[in-house]
């Protein structure tokens, strides 16, 4: 079933004026991850398993790098001492057993090395912890479905939605980044910089909370990613994986299906806001009674009460 949160604009201004300015003091979300014009590197880690993968990732850059200068050094020692001018006369051993011997010990020591450290991580990220908050996560061509499945309104139906992205068909646009899209983005508390990345509706989970992530697909593979977080988990039709992150810093973080899903998926991206535990529990009030809008600039308290749309 399609649940679609209608809001207008004006309402939403209305809503802020009323609080009196508050609603740009209270709950403002910094936009945190996201792509940066002109800079290299990972995005900031806000979990554990990202600062352990960036350390991890610097850690290999360095072996890498004096694996690559002692090769590179030793194939123009190896030019330059055996040229022909200085070796008139070739050698004819076929074989040098020390040597033999430390080129096969020398590399297995360097990945028993490379493994010691790497397992932990990757044991840390498979090992799924208790959940504090559990999704589901479905992608489907294209966009993404997001259930809270322990969580319920009065008539007993589990907190569902669905996130398009700002811009997209189904929002009203053409996945392009016209006047009218680039209003959207401004009343749902982005900018232009965030087109292809925002979504009309976001992911809202706790700070500080582990959250489990169930990742699926309903027709294709899909997969889940936020660089931010660590985390990267292919969606499979028929099969249920899961990932897990806890998030330590507030704000608005970005992602995008990262498996190649058909023709629009491009703009497929994935929009995840950090909270207060106090917001979180507001927010999912609100998203009980149907109303699943958080903007990046909006106090929880003025936000309107919605009705969804059911198709």
């Amino acid at each position: 079933m399609r649940i679609l949160t209608s809001f207008s604009g004006l309402a939403l201004s209305a809503a802020a004026l009323l609080s009196g300015g508050a609603a740009f003091a209270q709950q403002s979300l910094e936009i945190v991850g996201r792509p940066v014009d002109g800079e290299m590197g990972f995005q900031p880690g806000a979990t554990l398993l990202a600062r352990e993968l960036h350390g991890l990732d610097n850690f290999l850059l360095i072996i890498i790098t004096i694996i690559t200068i002692f090769v590179t050094l030793l194939l123009l020692y190896s030019a330059w001492r055996f040229h022909e001018k200085r070796n008139k006369v070739p050698a004819k051993f076929t074989h040098n057993s020390p040597l033999e011997i430390a080129w096969t010990v020398v590399p297995i020591v360097i990945l028993v090395v490379i493994g010691a450290f790497s397992l932990p991580v990757l044991f840390r990220q498979q090992e799924i912890p208790t959940a504090d908050v559990t999704i589901k996560a479905t992608g489907y061509q294209w966009y993404w479905g997001y259930e809270y499945v322990d969580e319920a309104d009065a008539d007993g139906n589990t907190v569902a939605f669905e996130s398009y992205m700002i811009g997209a068909p189904a929002t009203g646009g053409d996945n392009r980044l016209t006047p009218e899209v680039e209003q959207q983005l401004v009343e749902a508390g982005y900018s232009r910089d965030e087109f292809l990345l925002a979504t009309d509706t976001a992911m809202v989970v706790p700070v500080g909370k582990t959250i489990v992530v169930q990742v699926t697909g309903a027709d294709v593979i899909h997969s889940w990613t936020i660089p931010a977080f660590g985390v990267k988990q292919d969606g499979v039709p028929g099969r249920l994986a899961e990932l897990w992150f806890s998030a330590d810093r507030e704000g608005v973080y970005f992602g995008q299906c990262s498996e190649l899903c058909g023709l629009a998926h491009a703009y497929m991206p994935i929009t995840v806001k950090v909270v207060s535990e106090a917001a979180y529990a507001q927010w999912l009030e609100q998203a009980k009674a149907g109303n699943y809008e958080l903007t990046a600039t909006t106090e929880l308290s003025a936000l309107p009460t919605a009705t969804p749309v059911v198709e």
